[in-house]
């Protein structure tokens, strides 16, 4: 006969069923018996529960407060610890001996599902104890999973040693929207005791929590309903697990992943979704980490198809991405880090949203993180972007979700600017002792005066920009200040207090306000420098500011305009958003004043163009640089790489948002049409693609240029096809001809094409050339062949985009300063292929923003500005035919493939004409596909010659490209910050 389990001694074995078919029925008997039990002790609580909420809401009765009491008393007792069923689920059989529950393991993976009698306890998250009593034969290890809404996974679940015997409490937390839960008691069979199960509440989260499941409870108490589970997480590469916790990882190497085996994707269909994550790395968290996603939408992982995940170290709650996908998503690769150590995933979980949702998700979080939205209302950003939506015909969505991508990166920007103040910054500022010691090496220290007009100013940021003057370890400086005519006190006090504290400081206040331009000019009166800086009145100098501008002074006797780099400041003083700039450069300052601040210049020079002028108020400073320039040249002006500004961002403020002060455009752009006007140059302007930014529309005489196209080929006839058909059915510039250099043509498609073509547009000439292939030769040839004045150099595998391409291309071509033009070209994944080049980055060259999606504004909206670049691509290329022969076409002694384009682009920029490049011309450019790689011997050593003559040739530019900033990268083409020092 069986024994009673409570008569049995802790440990001794428990007797096996004797007849198991015989006792299978009776199992069978009581667990209907036992069912029924089960469902009237429900019906009971249910009954009473009900009885208690009906009293309650009943007006007519009084409640007196025994009543009360005890009422009170019962809704705890019932709210507070539920009893819990335990149904089997997999591998068990029970059957009930004398009151007591006896369970048989039939397998090497039993499963119970626990179900709460009284669920409505359960359904508001919070942490609750799961007790039981617990007997076996020996101690067991035992684990429970949850189920979110997406099946049990075994990342979601909780483990432990049991006793052989005792009462078992674990600790669990249930968020809200929960489905169910499996204890899972043993991991072989045997027969084994398990009853009394209940759930109670907690009322706060317990102090002491198992170490190894710490992931799963965090991401339980985060978890938010609705939120999806997706699967099994699969460790694929440079991954290996630490201990026995199933979400701490360690990543052996630069690329890490994992993939995400998905349970159910009709979840996720094209549209709108949110994820939610949270990853703990065991680093120092001021090291920049920026997770990603790859969606494969069934052509493979690509880095189109690609979310960036950067993470907040200073929350600990988890991070949410919202992201649109335009086709189904099948698989999803997850890369935690980009570097070696240790991490833990927390949260990880997706949802799909509405596209209303996503509106007001992505609106709130630039509220919080965009930096010319801060703590603006969600009305207030829609007003703001209304102009964007104007000029680019975008909705208010589209408009925000390119906002919101733009934080993603930016927040990966902002902790990699966190770390490189923290230790690469005070690494290139001198001491004050090393800075007093170079002053009294100076052979001239220049008195530099510091011009600031104030209006209204709040007294925190008057004081704060005051100071940060007095501070200054260069002496040698006056603070020349104009109050215009401020209605708020306190102005004048502040000012007066300064003035009587230092000598240096002096101030005028002005009778009637004159808006910024004549307060400066005011301010400028005072002036009795050398040099004159410009200072905003809410704004800050670091206290080595004008050391360095004093130094390059120094070093540039010549000096007439010096500028710095800059950073915004936050009403909290928090430095983010940094500006590393190039040096001069031209074009791009006729598309947007990337000059801005710290600027200087010789007081001489003001004084000769009278001044700042009336009539351009919040563009006045792009207008006094530009009536600079026809009285100085390009020698003269000098940028210090260095963070020498921190411009403050106030509501109301340009630095704040372009949106708030649109005037500012038109200021700008009256301000180059002057220019234009005053230099003779028939010029149009109109608004960039953004606020803030410009087009320029240089003539074309009449009759028009001639440009003479060149298009090296061999064979690979649908690539040459796409790329003349393109060009003779969508450009609207006319005058043109074609030039197919044949280089050994054999396949009679191609030949046959070639013969059609020349028949069907005279324009189109095909020259036969037939040597070994060797770029620079056969552009050469075409050359001297060539009728048109300008050059077009055009890889055979292009595609026109933009009708007007060739046209933008010649405006700038025969202008008397520029040497090669280049254009904006994008793989056909519509990601950038070519956005200008830069030396040095990766090697002898690589192309700017490489991989950027098409949509992208790139930094301070680079990619949407015409500019000066040292070299561009000769995929598309545009140079007239006189400079070409002027610096002897392209090399091919030296380079007959690789780096043949830059070095063209350099020696024409010594003959002192700028490249340029413009995104108004763009093409697609499918790159390499007919020449293929270097993968053989014979081409790699090639190669590496040609690698050796451009660092012989061009060493010094390698090392610095003046149109890139020091600050920047040198191993990625992405204007991302520089870990180490260069300066």
């Amino acid at each position: 006969m069986d024994q009673p389990i409570d008569s049995q001694v802790a440990g001794t074995a428990l007797a096996p069923p004797r007849d198991l078919k015989h006792q299978l029925l009776k199992i069978k008997e009581e667990n209907a018996v036992l069912s029924l039990e089960v469902a009237q002790l429900q019906q009971r609580v249910h009954e009473q529960a009900s009885i208690i909420r009906r009293l309650r809401n009943l007006r007519a009765v009084k409640w007196t407060k025994p009543f009360q009491r005890i009422s009170h008393w019962w809704e705890q007792r019932v709210q507070s610890r539920t009893p819990a069923d335990l149904i089997p689920y997999h591998h068990i059989m029970g059957s009930r001996k004398k009151g007591q529950d006896i369970w048989i393991s039939t397998g090497d993976d039993p499963q119970f599902l626990i179900q709460p009698v009284y669920k409505e306890m359960t359904r508001e998250a919070g942490w609750f104890m799961l007790e039981y009593e617990f007997q076996c034969t020996h101690n067991s290890s035992q684990q429970l999973f949850f189920d979110l809404g997406e099946g049990f996974v075994s990342a979601m679940s909780l483990t432990w040693e049991a006793p052989a015997s005792g009462r078992i409490s674990l600790p669990i937390y249930l968020p809200s929207g929960w489905h169910a839960l499996r204890l899972d008691p043993l991991t072989h069979e045997a027969t084994f005791h398990m009853d009394h199960v209940f759930l109670r509440r907690l009322s706060k989260r317990p102090d002491h929590l198992a170490p190894h499941n710490s992931s799963t409870y965090d991401y339980l108490e985060h978890h938010k309903s609705g939120t999806k589970v997706l699967g099994r997480l699969s460790p694929i590469q440079q991954l290996a697990k630490v201990g026995n916790n199933p979400l701490h990882w360690q990543s052996v190497g630069e690329d890490p992943y994992f993939i995400w085996e998905l349970n159910d994707t009709s979840e996720l269909q094209s549209g709108w979704h949110a994820w939610q994550f949270k990853l703990h790395t065991t680093d120092d968290s001021s090291r920049s980490t920026m997770s990603r996603l790859y969606l494969d939408s069934g052509d493979g992982f690509n880095e189109v198809e690609t979310v960036n995940l950067p993470l907040n170290h200073s929350d600990d709650a988890p991070s949410s991405r919202v992201f649109f996908s335009k086709k189904n998503i099948t698989r999803i690769r997850f890369d935690p880090i980009d570097y070696p150590g240790e991490f833990r995933i927390e949260t990880l979980g997706m949802e799909t949203i509405h596209a209303d949702e996503s509106l007001h998700i992505m609106l709130d979080h630039l509220s919080l993180h965009h930096p010319n939205h801060l703590e603006k209302s969600k009305d207030s950003i829609l007003h703001s972007i209304q102009p964007l939506c104007d000029a680019s015909g975008a909705s208010p969505l589209e408009v925000v979700s390119r906002l919101y991508e733009e934080t993603q990166v930016n927040n990966n920007t902002l902790i990699d600017y966190k770390a490189w103040m923290n230790s690469v910054e005070p690494s290139t500022i001198p001491s004050n002792q090393a800075i007093e010691q170079s002053i009294r090496l100076f052979a001239h220290p220049p008195l530099i005066s510091v011009v600031m007009p104030t209006y209204n100013t709040p007294e925190k940021y008057l004081r704060l920009c005051i100071e940060s003057i007095i501070k200054q370890s260069y002496p040698h400086w006056e603070l020349c200040i104009a109050d215009d005519n401020s209605p708020q006190t306190h102005v004048q006090r502040i000012l007066k207090e300064y003035a009587q504290r230092d000598p240096r400081i002096k101030y005028t206040i002005r009778e009637v306000n004159g808006h910024i331009s004549a307060a400066s000019n005011s301010a400028l009166a005072l002036a009795t420098g050398n040099f004159v800086a410009l200072l905003d009145h809410d704004d800050e100098l670091p206290s080595y500011a004008l050391y360095f501008i004093a130094e390059a002074i120094n070093a540039h006797p010549d000096a007439a305009v010096i500028y710095s780099d800059e950073d915004k400041i936050d009403e909290a003083g928090s430095r983010f958003e940094p500006h590393f700039k190039s040096d001069w450069n031209p074009d791009l300052f006729l598309s947007q004043n990337y000059v801005s601040h710290l600027g200087v210049y010789r007081r001489t020079l003001l004084e000769q163009i009278s001044g700042f002028r009336l009539g351009v108020e919040g563009s006045q400073d792009q207008d006094l640089l530009l009536r600079c320039l026809p009285h100085i040249n390009a020698t003269q002006i000098i940028h210090v790489p260095r963070i020498l500004y921190h411009w403050r961002t106030l509501p109301g403020s340009t630095a704040m948002a372009a949106g708030e002060k649109t005037y500012t455009t038109d200021a700008g752009i009256k301000a180059l049409e002057d220019y234009f006007q005053q230099t003779g140059q028939q010029v149009r302007v109109e608004m960039g693609k953004v606020p803030n930014t410009y087009r320029t529309h240089y003539p074309i005489p009449t009759p028009e240029p001639l440009v003479s196209l060149l298009i090296p080929t061999r064979d690979k006839v649908e690539l040459v096809e796409t790329a003349v058909r393109s060009i003779l059915e969508k450009s609207t510039y006319q005058n043109y001809e074609i030039l197919i250099l044949d280089n050994g043509s054999i396949e009679d498609a191609t030949l046959s094409y070639f013969i059609a073509i020349q028949a069907q547009d005279s324009r189109v000439r095909v020259l036969r050339w037939d040597f070994p292939f060797n770029y620079s030769a056969i552009n050469n040839f075409g050359a001297s062949q060539a009728k048109g004045e300008i050059l077009g150099l055009i890889n055979n595998d292009i595609e026109v985009i933009s009708p007007e391409w060739l046209s933008e291309m010649v405006s700038h071509a025969i202008r008397p300063e520029i040497g090669c033009v280049g254009a904006k070209l994008y793989y056909p994944d519509e990601t950038l292929q070519h956005a200008g080049v830069l030396l040095g980055v990766g090697g002898v060259a690589n192309h700017a923003h490489l991989r950027s999606p098409r949509s992208s504004l790139g930094p301070f909206a680079r990619l949407t500005s015409v500019q000066n670049f040292s070299a561009v691509t000769a995929a598309v290329l545009l140079v007239k035919k006189r400079t070409f022969n002027q610096v002897n076409g392209l090399n091919e002694k030296d380079l007959t493939i690789a780096f043949n384009d830059v070095d063209f682009c350099l020696r024409v920029r010594q003959l002192g004409l700028r490249n340029i490049w413009t995104p108004y011309a763009e093409l697609y450019h499918y790159e390499s596909i007919s020449r293929g790689s270097e993968d053989n011997p014979e081409k790699l050593a090639r190669f590496n010659a040609e690698v050796e003559y451009m660092q012989t040739t061009w060493g010094p530019l390698l090392e610095q490209d003046p149109m890139y900033n020091p600050n920047l990268n040198r191993s990625k083409p992405d204007y991302s910050i520089a870990s180490d020092a260069l300066q």
